[in-house]
């Protein structure tokens, strides 16, 4: 199993539950709200009131699914999420060792 984590514009947020929801064995997705700013290399403030003010609204998406489909909704995250900008975000993926739904036993 993997997990995927995402941190994405939250006005993207719709066309890629979309089109993640087209992907077979998408199993849902955990979204919350963060914040975030560039590296300094990447953004360089124009003031002193940018610099203590450039953090920007995100989402961090969160979701863990077998082998067989990472790829598929890493690539549709990296592709539906971008804007071509600089601050659109992040994408990763990592191991999981194990993982289980919780609920009430049969």
């Amino acid at each position: 199993m993997k997990e995927i984590k995402a941190i994405v514009r939250p006005n993207k947020l719709p066309a890629l539950r979309d089109a993640l929801r087209e992907i077979k064995g998408f199993p849902g997705m955990t979204v919350s709200k963060a914040e975030g700013c560039s590296a300094p290399a990447r953004h360089t403030p124009q003031s002193f009131k940018e610099d203590l003010t450039d953090y920007s609204p995100k989402v961090r998406i969160e979701i863990v699914v077998p082998d067989d489909v990472a790829d598929a909704i890493f690539d549709a995250i990296a592709r539906f999420a971008q804007t071509g900008h600089v601050g659109d975000g992040l994408v990763w993926m990592t191991t999981v060792e194990r993982a289980s739904f919780i609920h009430k036993p049969d």
